[in-house]
């Protein structure tokens, strides 16, 4: 296969690179790296099956010969970033997503779509299930996100219904791992990279809020089985290894040896924050097979040997 990855130069859009290229696939990676780093793809420089292209796919996009799948993972994924870029957030989502199916339906490729579990909003049902609608301010200053990739979605099926498209859409519940950016504010970069400098941990609210946190390398797993499936609706893709922000908090302390401890900021909870997250992961399971592979006492600590060689 010859795939473009949309954000190739991002966390996971690297990830993906790699995985498809150790497959024996071809890849172009295409990033405007408003948000992405070419320190992320470096290893892959002058490899013979793998290209990059700097482009804003929120323009027309245009990449020479045949093309058997397009993933579209460009767009910020962090609070920090799609608070500061809110308008290219919704643009990338918008017009980068229509396209990115424009270029799918052009090539008669195969299109998937990285969605977010953030489309669950700040949910009422617990886990979540592809099937529930979620709770979402789309108003709120989380919303430039949540509604981005809400629309991203509407219009993957859109392309699915009306041009049957060959579409995929993955639910992307928190991961983490190498190649994370130290500063993008979200909670794991932000817990290891305090622990790694010695200073006490910094957790807003009253730490009960909870995530579930898997490992890249199971994430890339799913979607790579998700691409070569024939589903087409929503997979949640995300591990059931639930953990309040303080217990993770604490965890970081012990695996990194930090004796600062933990501050709480109960009155600066983040507006929106969602209260409790982890998947209904039954479609990935059944369907997929796929089921998550590496526990926290296992990626952690890979991701802290990481986060060591760039704080």
């Amino acid at each position: 296969m010859r795939v473009l990855i949309t954000g190739g130069a991002g966390f996971l859009g690297s990830h993906l690179a790699d995985r498809f290229l150790a497959e024996g696939h071809i890849v172009v990676a295409m990033d405007n790296l408003i948000t992405g780093n070419t320190r992320n793809i470096a290893h892959l420089a002058g490899h013979e099956r793998f290209s990059f292209i700097k482009h804003d796919v929120s323009n027309h996009i245009f990449v020479a010969g045949d093309i058997d799948a397009v993933l579209h993972f460009a767009s910020p994924a962090s609070p920090i970033d799609y608070l500061k870029f809110p308008i290219q957030t919704l643009k990338v989502g918008s017009l980068g997503t229509h396209n990115a199916l424009g270029l799918a339906l052009a090539k008669k490729a195969k299109f998937l779509l990285a969605s977010t579990s953030e489309i669950y909003g700040d949910p009422l049902e617990h886990p979540q299930k592809e099937t529930y609608n979620g709770n979402v301010n789309a108003i709120g200053p989380r919303g430039c996100y949540d509604e981005a990739k809400r629309f991203s979605e509407a219009i993957t099926m859109a392309y699915r219904r009306q041009h049957g498209l060959d579409t995929r859409i993955v639910r992307i519940f928190n991961t983490y791992g190498p190649r994370m950016r130290l500063d993008d504010g979200r909670v794991v970069p932000n817990f290891i990279g305090q622990a790694l400098r010695g200073e006490p941990l910094t957790v807003y609210g009253d730490g009960s809020q909870t995530r579930s946190f898997q490992y890249c390398d199971d994430l890339i797993e799913g979607i790579y089985r998700l691409l070569h499936s024939d589903y087409q609706e929503p997979v949640n893709i995300g591990t059931q290894e639930e953990l309040s922000i303080m217990e993770f908090a604490k965890l970081v302390n012990e695996m990194t040896n930090n004796k600062a401890g933990i501050v709480i900021k109960e009155s600066e909870r983040i507006k929106d924050d969602p209260q409790t997250r982890r998947p209904d992961s039954t479609r990935a399971s059944t369907i997929l097979g796929w089921s998550p592979k590496v526990p926290l006492s296992d990626g952690l600590p890979k991701t802290i040997e990481y986060f060591k060689s760039v704080v």
